[in-house]
C-alpha cells in the first residue's frame, strides 16, 4: 500500500485542470475546503430550480423561475440614469420584459438581437399585469438551449463563485470519477438496492426532481455510507492492530471480589454485574482490553471500576485510577477505600503534591508490588514513577485525556489493559465515531437507594422568594449547592459573578454558612472550601461549574443552578446529578431569566421531563448538532461531508459492524472486497488507517 492508486489521481490533481477554474476560482473554492476534484465530488447540491422547458409563462403561477422559448422584440434604453433597460419579448402565449439595471447596450444588443430566437430561463414576476424578468439566470441560442439542465441543482456557495461557475465544475469533476470495484457487501448492497459509486455521485450531482435532493434518496444514502463506512473501517483496523499486540492476560479468582460484595448493603445491578463480566472477560483474554465504560450520573461506575482492579489484583498484579483533577482523585480514594479495606487490599493516591519522604515511600511500595491500586492525576506519568507489575489502568472522564497520554500509560506496564470511564452518557452515534476503536460497556440502571430529583423552572423574578425558602431548608439542617454561570464580573453578559452572589448569600443566610469555590482559586483554598462543605460545617456552597463532574455530598439535597438557560443540557445534567446521593428527597431549581429563547425553554423541559442521561444527550445531539456537542475541533470527531451523525446513526452502527465483519473475514484487506476498501480508504483520505495498513 505504497501510495495513492493510479485509478483515482486524476480526483486528486489540481483544480485548475478543470474547464472555467482559474488560480482566483481556485482560491475561493479553498475557502469552503474544496481543494481538488475530489473534494468537489463530495460537496452535494443543497437544492434545486426546476427549469423544464415550458411553451409560456401562463403555466407558471408567479412569482417563479420559468424556461421559455421567446422571439426578441424592441430595446428600450433608459431615460434617465437610475432606469433600468428594457427588453420586450414574447412566447407563445403572451408578451412580458426582460429587465437589466446598469446595463451595456451594446452588450444587450448582441445577447439579444431584436427579430431572433432565444430561449431564456430566470425569475418571473407580475408588476400592473405584465410579466418582468429581471436579469434572467440563462440567454441562449436554440442550439445552445440544450445547456440549461431540466432540473438544475444549487450548490452551496462561497463570496465569488456562481452557481453556473460550480455547475460547470462539477460537470468536469464528474467526468474525471472514475468505475471502482464494489466496497459494499454484495448482500448489503442488494437489500438496499444502492448503486454503485459511480452511479451514485452522477445521480446526487443531477438530481431529476426534489425527491433526489432528500437525504434518504438511494443515492445519499448509498455514499453516506461509503464516507462511514471508511472511518469505522479505520477504527477497526486500529482496533485489530491493538489486538494483535500481546496483552498479557489477568484472570481474577474472584477472591477479593467477593469479600466486596459481601460486605455491600445492596446487589449490584443488572448492568453492573453485566459490565463486570465483560471486563473480567477482556482481561483474562491474550489480547489488550481497550474499553469504553459509559454510565449515567449515578450509575455506580465506582464499583466496576473496583472489581476491574481487583481483577489486577487477584492476577497478581497492580492497578491505577487516573482523574483529571486533584478533587476527583481525592473523591476517588474516598469511595474506594472503605471497599478496599473490605478486600484488605493496600490502596493510595499520588498527586502533585506529594514530595520528599512521604512520596520516596509511595514509589517504593510501588516498585516492590506491596501498594496494590494507585490513585492518581497525571503526576503517576512522571518517570520516576515506576510499578512492579501494572495489569490494568481506569481513565477517568477521558476527554481530558489525550490519546498520546493513554499511550504513555500504556508504556508503564507490559501491555496494559484499559478501561475508559465517562459519566456522560454519549448518543451511541457519537460514541461509535468517537470511540469506534473501542469495546463499549453501558451502565443504563440506577442502583437502588438513590433517590429521583424534582426538577423544577424557576424565574429569576422570584429570588427573593427562593432565599427565604433556602433559608428554611438550611435551618432544617440541608445543604445545598449553588452554581453560578461566571466568576468575573463581565460587563457584557448580565450574569451574577459567583462573588457577588457568595457576598449577598451571606448577607441573607449568616456569617459561615455560605462557602464558595471557582474556577481561579488556589487548589489548596478549593480543596479547603469543599472540605468545609463535605464536613457539613458549610451548608451552601456556591460554585461555578469546577463542581460538574465527580463531587459525591449525599447530604447535600438541594442544586439551585442560577441563569440556567446560558447552559447545555448535558452539563445541566451532570450538574444534577450531584444531589440525590443520599435518602433525603432532592430538588433541583432551575432559575432562568425571561425572555427565553426557544431552544433554551426546549432544553429546560426535557430536563423537567427525564432523568434519563441517554434520552438527555440523544436530544442535545438533535438541538445542538454533532460538532457543538463535544467542540469538534478537540474531540478528534471526523467532519463528514455527506453523512450526518444527527440523523444517520443506524447507518453508523451498520458501518461499524460491517468493517470489524470485512476485518474479521479479511484481516489483511488482500481479498477482492479488501482491495476495494483499500481504494475507498485512499479516497477518503483515512491516511491513519493506511499507516496502519502498510505497517501491519
Amino acid at each position: 500500500m505504497s501510495g495513492r492508486p493510479e485509478v483515482l489521481f486524476p480526483l486528486f490533481g489540481e483544480l485548475t485542470a478543470l474547464k472555467g477554474v482559474g488560480a482566483k476560482t481556485a482560491q475561493l473554492m479553498a475557502q469552503i475546503g474544496i481543494e481538488r476534484p475530489r473534494d468537489l465530488l463530495m460537496t452535494l447540491p443543497q437544492g434545486g430550480i426546476d427549469r423544464h422547458r415550458r411553451a409560456s409563462i401562463r403555466e407558471v403561477v408567479p412569482p417563479a423561475v420559468v424556461t421559455v422559448e421567446v422571439t426578441v422584440g424592441a430595446h428600450h434604453a433608459p431615460a434617465a440614469k437610475n432606469r433600468p433597460y428594457r427588453v420586450t419579448v414574447t412566447d407563445a402565449e403572451t408578451t412580458f420584459q426582460l429587465i437589466f439595471f446598469h446595463a451595456r447596450g451594446d452588450f444587450l444588443q448582441k445577447l439579444l438581437p431584436t427579430g431572433q430566437r432565444r430561449v431564456v430561463s430566470g425569475r418571473i414576476e407580475l408588476f400592473d399585469g405584465i410579466g418582468q424578468m429581471a436579469h434572467p439566470d440563462h440567454v441562449l441560442p436554440l442550439d445552445d438551449a440544450d445547456d440549461i439542465p431540466a432540473f438544475e441543482p444549487v450548490y452551496p456557495l462561497t463570496a465569488g463563485i456562481t452557481q453556473k461557475l460550480m455547475y460547470r465544475a462539477t460537470r468536469g469533476a464528474l467526468a474525471l470519477a472514475p468505475e471502482l470495484a464494489e466496497w459494499v457487501d454484495g448482500p448489503l448492497l442488494a437489500r438496499e438496492g444502492w448503486p454503485a459509486w459511480q452511479a451514485a455521485l452522477m445521480a446526487a450531482h443531477t438530481p431529476q426532481a426534489t425527491t433526489d435532493l432528500s437525504p434518504l434518496s438511494r443515492a445519499r444514502v448509498r455514499l453516506a455510507y461509503d464516507e462511514l463506512f471508511a472511518h469505522q473501517l479505520t477504527l477497526a483496523l486500529a482496533r485489530s492492530r491493538m489486538r494483535r499486540k500481546p496483552g498479557r492476560p489477568s484472570a481474577g479468582t474472584g477472591a477479593l471480589q467477593r469479600r466486596v460484595l459481601t460486605a455491600l448493603p445492596y446487589s449490584p445491578t443488572g448492568a453492573q454485574t453485566r459490565a463486570i463480566a465483560e471486563i473480567a472477560g477482556d482481561m483474562a483474554a491474550p489480547h489488550r482490553m481497550n474499553r469504553l465504560l459509559q454510565g449515567d450520573v449515578g450509575s455506580g461506575k465506582t464499583l466496576v471500576a473496583l472489581m476491574a482492579l481487583l481483577i489486577a489484583v487477584e492476577a497478581g498484579g497492580q492497578g491505577v485510577m487516573m482523574a483529571p483533577t486533584e478533587i476527583l482523585a481525592r473523591q476517588h480514594l474516598e469511595g474506594l477505600r472503605p471497599l478496599a479495606l473490605q478486600a484488605g487490599v493496600r490502596l493510595d493516591i499520588l498527586t502533585g503534591r506529594d514530595k520528599g519522604g512521604e512520596r520516596a515511600a509511595k514509589l517504593a511500595a510501588l516498585a516492590d508490588g506491596s501498594l496494590q491500586i494507585l490513585v492518581g492525576t497525571h503526576a503517576v506519568f512522571q518517570k520516576d514513577v515506576v510499578f512492579h507489575d501494572l495489569r490494568l489502568a481506569v481513565i477517568d472522564e477521558q476527554h481530558r485525556f489525550g490519546v498520546a497520554q493513554r499511550m504513555e500509560l500504556g508504556a508503564k506496564g507490559q501491555a496494559v489493559d484499559v478501561l475508559v470511564m465517562t459519566a456522560t452518557p454519549i448518543p451511541r452515534s457519537l460514541s461509535l465515531a468517537q470511540y469506534g476503536e473501542m469495546d463499549q460497556s453501558v451502565l443504563n440502571e440506577k442502583p437502588p437507594g438513590r433517590t429521583p430529583v424534582t426538577t423544577a423552572l424557576i424565574s429569576t423574578d422570584r429570588m427573593d422568594e427562593m432565599i427565604a425558602k433556602l433559608r428554611g431548608a438550611v435551618a432544617e439542617g440541608r445543604q445545598a449547592y449553588w452554581v453560578c454561570p461566571l466568576v468575573e464580573e463581565s460587563e457584557t453578559i448580565d450574569m451574577t459573578a459567583a462573588e457577588q452572589r457568595f457576598k449577598s448569600l451571606r448577607a441573607a443566610l449568616g456569617e459561615g454558612i455560605v462557602g464558595l469555590v471557582h474556577g481561579q482559586m488556589p487548589p489548596s483554598e478549593k480543596d479547603a472550601a469543599m472540605a468545609r462543605f463535605v464536613a457539613g460545617a458549610t451548608k451552601v456552597l456556591v460554585a461555578t461549574t469546577v463542581i460538574e463532574v465527580g463531587v459525591n455530598v449525599p447530604n447535600a439535597s438541594i442544586m439551585v443552578i442560577e441563569r440556567a438557560e446560558s447552559f447545555g443540557l448535558a452539563q445541566l445534567h451532570q450538574l444534577r446529578g450531584r444531589v440525590g446521593r443520599g435518602a433525603a428527597a432532592s430538588t433541583c431549581l432551575l432559575l432562568y431569566q425571561t425572555p427565553m429563547s426557544d431552544t433554551a425553554q426546549r432544553r429546560l423541559t426535557i430536563l423537567r421531563e427525564t432523568e434519563d442521561g441517554f434520552r438527555i444527550a440523544e436530544e442535545d445531539l438533535a438541538i445542538r448538532g454533532a460538532g457543538d456537542m463535544i467542540g469538534t475541533a478537540q474531540s478528534g470527531l471526523p467532519r463528514f461531508r455527506i453523512a450526518d451523525l444527527e440523523r444517520q446513526s443506524a447507518l453508523m452502527e451498520l458501518a461499524q459492524s460491517d468493517a470489524r465483519k470485512l476485518l474479521h473475514d479479511d484481516p489483511e484487506l488482500t481479498g477482492d472486497r479488501g482491495r476495494a476498501a483499500r481504494v475507498l480508504l485512499w479516497l477518503m483520505e483515512q491516511d491513519r488507517a493506511i499507516r496502519l495498513i502498510s505497517v501491519g
